[in-house]
């Protein structure tokens, strides 16, 4: 299982990732209505931030499919 750190790892590792080969991906990359929160002190749990890589890797992986069909 993954601990909460190897998760924010990956998230860093893939923004950067998108960010320097992917810049026009990343500049439309914005925070989800649905992921804002409005407790001024959130927990952020194992769960919340593997919910966003996934959602991360499918934004990369749709836009690959998008732009690599063409």
């Amino acid at each position: 299982m993954k601990t909460l750190q190897d998760i924010q790892t990956q998230i860093v590792q893939l923004t950067t990732n998108i960010e320097v080969n992917y810049p026009e991906l990343y500049r439309s990359l914005e925070e989800s209505p649905s992921t804002l929160v409005s407790n001024p002190h959130p927990s952020i749990t194992r769960a919340i931030m593997q919910d966003y890589l996934n959602g991360l890797k499918q934004v990369l992986k749709q836009y690959l499919k998008n732009h690599n069909s063409k």
